[in-house]
């Protein structure tokens, strides 16, 4: 079949790669679908390199708090997990994916923890499970009390370690290279500091597996860590790859509140909390929650951040608050331990004190646009975890299935690489990339331009949008487009190369996405809030919107013509 994937000629400017390795398969990102990606991959006998953009472990995985959901519990069923997730998509999950998710993620996290993970057991010894926002049933597996993620990278981490993958850390990825009929070619890179690689070089391999996170750093109060600048959507835009989803960014019910001015990554206070019985009060101490939704505190996080932000609109407040004293001491200590320092560390004790709390950006639930074994628009180029579109999360994620989401869809593309090779096919082969582009095709914008991009998105594309607001966004980012565009262009000029105008370069490209997107919904759906369309229109827009990026650097903008998915390896027209 043909890729509906049209490379765009466009990279980021960048020096030419002073070094190679070469490999059948890189894995970019080192979380919780990077690093099982390429387990099973090296287990199978295939040349695995792993980049990642800071250390092994320091990737958005590391900071789940929560769990990972799967129908581990008695009395639980996959299909019990499946009716939830829908619920919680809001009518955009395509429910094959969702199927996927919920009959293989028992048993995936079965391997997990035979991979070495440790979770949390009861006192008759079988898993220790809780409820969050959505579930019916007790299914979240945990560790540590609250440091799943933790616990899941540093199993996954000794393990790569063991097997002795290679790796390549403190390494920004830069852009995809394809050979001349646009199939995946691997990746150029540039390391930060020393070591074996420094500066600009390239992985050549045939099969590239995007597991790079989020893009919370888009806005400017996220629970994402620094590295989150949306690399992976903006470099398989460049790539020609279809992103779908994207105005869908969950933004957390409770994330401590530091005050109006804080920006960067800010304490999650885990929606395991109110699983465990904490309630949502405002400053007089009265529940807000109850009556909104039969499960009050825990209905799904869209909800829950809707009811905190209307409560604060009407009481003129910048926060509201988490009641969590009635746990008692022995509670916190054993099972928030994590969350219970966070706070005392900024001068609240949750054990005698409500916690202030507000919503912040926290998970994308769109991305690249995959099918059910990962594989984008692009041939070769497959895409994992919260980079990834896969269909599961609808219009707003169910808590806790990003780490099974994860988890299960790494293992289906390395099973499809792994297949695929032994076929004998493409990926057995390491094509030779399309010759480095002797001038820039990207302008760079100068570092201090993420800060603005944070603060445009901050205010116009953030929890409650509008019409208004979002044209406002629009032309901000537009502005900054079109600078960056005609200093390259007209002047030959823009911004020196470097981490940090990559990153807001990264950032301004997947803020044109969702804005673009978010405009185009005119509803609310999920975790997209329109405050002049307040209500669901399924009848219009139970549907998604694909983007991808056009040679000259304009948008090409579509809708499904149903909430499935189309093929991803399927010609189209080119769209108007």
């Amino acid at each position: 079949m043909t890729s509906t994937g049209t490379s765009t000629g466009i990279r980021l400017h960048a020096p030419a790669p002073g070094w190679s390795v070469t490999a059948d398969v890189v894995v970019v990102g080192s979380g919780v679908a990077g690093l099982t990606a390429a387990l099973r991959c090296d287990a199978a006998g295939l040349r695995t390199v792993v980049v990642t953009k800071a250390r092994l472990d320091d990737g958005s995985t590391r900071w789940a708090q929560g769990g990972i959901a799967a129908a581990l519990g008695e009395g639980d069923t996959p299909e019990q997990h499946l009716d939830d997730t829908l619920v919680a998509g809001a009518g955009l999950c395509d429910e094959d994916a969702v199927r996927i998710l919920v009959t293989e993620g028992p048993d995936a996290v079965r391997r997990l923890i035979e991979t070495g993970a440790h979770f949390d057991e009861s006192e008759e010894g079988g898993l220790e499970l809780t409820r969050e926002g959505g579930h019916h049933r007790r299914r979240i597996a945990h560790a540590g009390g609250d440091a799943t993620g933790a616990e899941i990278s540093r199993a996954l981490v000794e393990a790569v370690r063991a097997r002795g993958l290679r790796t390549v850390e403190n390494a920004l990825v830069l852009d995809l290279l394809t050979d001349t009929d646009g199939r995946t070619a691997g990746v150029t890179l540039h390391v930060m500091g020393e070591g074996q690689h420094d500066g600009v070089g390239a992985v050549h391999a045939p099969a590239v597996v995007l597991a790079t996170g989020g893009m919370g750093q888009v806005f400017s109060a996220t629970t994402n860590p620094s590295v989150s600048t949306g690399d992976g959507v903006a470099l398989a835009l460049r790539a020609g790859a279809e992103v779908s989803d994207l105005e869908f960014v969950q933004f957390h019910p409770t994330v401590l509140f530091l005050g109006a001015d804080a920006e960067g990554q800010q304490p999650l206070v885990s929606e395991a909390v109110r699983g465990e019985g904490a309630h949502l009060v405002d400053a007089d101490g009265v529940r807000f929650m109850t009556g909104q939704h039969e499960l009050a505190e825990l209905a799904p996080r869209d909800i829950v951040a809707k009811g905190i932000m209307r409560r604060m609109q009407e009481q003129d407040a910048e926060h509201m608050y988490l009641d969590a004293r009635h746990f008692g001491a022995h509670m916190w200590e054993h099972r928030f331990p994590t969350i219970l320092a966070a706070c005392r560390a900024h001068g609240i004790d949750p054990v005698t004190q409500p916690v202030p709390v507000a919503p912040a950006a926290h998970y994308a639930s769109g991305g690249v646009r995959t099918d059910s074994r990962g594989r984008t628009t692009v041939p070769g180029l497959y895409a994992c975890g919260e980079v990834a579109c896969t269909g599961v999360h609808g219009a707003n994620r169910l808590a806790s299935n990003s780490l099974l989401e994860g988890l299960v869809y790494a293992e289906r593309i390395a099973a499809d690489i792994v297949g695929g090779h032994k076929e004998n096919s493409l990926h057995a082969r390491v094509p030779a990339p399309v010759a480095h582009p002797e001038k820039p095709a990207h302008p760079l914008l100068a570092p201090e331009a993420r800060f603005a991009i944070q603060r445009i998105m901050t205010d116009g594309a953030g929890v409650l949008r509008s019409a208004a607001s979002l044209e406002t966004a629009a032309e901000r980012i537009q502005q900054l487009h079109t600078e960056a565009r005609d200093a390259l262009d007209v002047h030959g000029k823009t911004a020196e190369p470097g981490v940090d105008t990559w990153e807001a370069t990264n950032l301004l490209c997947v803020a044109r996405v969702l804005v673009s997107a978010a405009r185009l919904r005119e509803e609310t759906r999920g975790c997209h809030w329109r405050e002049d369309k307040g209500e669901r229109d399924d009848t219009n827009w139970r549907r998604h919107i694909v983007v991808r990026l056009n040679p000259d650097r304009t948008l090409a903008v579509h809708t499904t013509d149903t909430p499935d998915f189309p093929p991803t390896q399927q010609s189209r027209p080119q769209e108007q």
